[in-house]
């Protein structure tokens, strides 16, 4: 198994993307904790794939560090963990809200700081680690009227880059992955502000030079990739798996 015996931290895995990632890590051996906002879908997540789960506001800085606390207190380390919570607010600069900006920045930037800044001493202590951020392909190119999710997203690439750099001589890698279009109700922002599933349908048909949404297990797979010792020489990278979106 890739992970045996590694202990593996996921934040917004009650569902889509975040969940098929940690169930491959478990599937592969991991320990693997939930940390989710949503107490009962965490909880049904973890008994999908055998994990544990914490009900946790990422965006909570205190609430955060003291769960990942928690469980450095029970597992005695921590081998990875994977910044995947996000949130999605649709509008230019003149319709979004400011304070739809702050959320975005709370729980797509912040959170990801604070959770990394509160891992990284137990993984220099125990000699390396991985740290896998989640950007989107929104953080590498123009995102239509999506000001917000698309600033956070791209901060989160320099951010990713800049820990890489800071941190790589004590063994920890950091990668981002950047997922494209997956059909989860992640999307209902940017489906409302389209005007509808059919015109997003018609978008992801036009825009991917695949012609369609991306499966689950197409993101799981690069995940699994980017956590493992598959990626052992690589940090300060971006995966893209978008269909060949942002190639066009």
């Amino acid at each position: 198994m890739l992970l045996e015996g590694k202990v593996a931290i996921v934040t917004g895995a009650a569902s889509g993307i975040g969940e098929a990632g940690a169930a491959a890590m478990a599937r592969e051996g991991a320990r693997v904790v939930i940390l989710d906002r949503d107490r009962d879908r965490a909880a049904a997540a973890a008994d999908r794939i055998g994990a544990e789960a914490m009900a946790v506001d990422v965006a909570d800085d205190v609430a955060l560090t003291t769960a990942i606390d928690k469980v450095l207190a029970h597992h005695g380390r921590v081998d990875i963990l994977h910044n995947h919570a996000g949130i999605q607010v649709a509008g230019d600069l003149e319709q979004v809200a400011v304070e739809g900006f702050d959320a975005s920045w709370a729980v797509n930037v912040r959170a990801y700081f604070i959770a990394a800044r509160a891992v990284v001493p137990a993984m220099k202590a125990q000699g390396g680690g991985v740290i896998l951020n989640t950007s989107s392909s929104s953080g590498i190119q123009y995102d239509r009227e999506m000001i917000a999710y698309a600033t956070t997203k791209h901060a989160v690439v320099a951010m990713t880059r800049q820990m890489a750099g800071d941190y790589g001589r004590h063994g920890i890698r950091v990668n981002a992955l950047c997922p494209g279009w997956v059909d989860t109700p992640f999307n209902a922002p940017f489906m409302e502000q389209m005007g509808g599933r059919a015109e997003l349908e018609a978008y992801v048909a036009e825009r991917v030079p695949l012609g369609r949404w991306a499966r689950l297990e197409e993101m799981a797979e690069p995940i699994l990739f980017l956590v493992s010792d598959r990626s052992s020489y690589m940090t300060g990278q971006v995966l893209v798996v978008d269909g060949g979106e942002t190639v066009v």
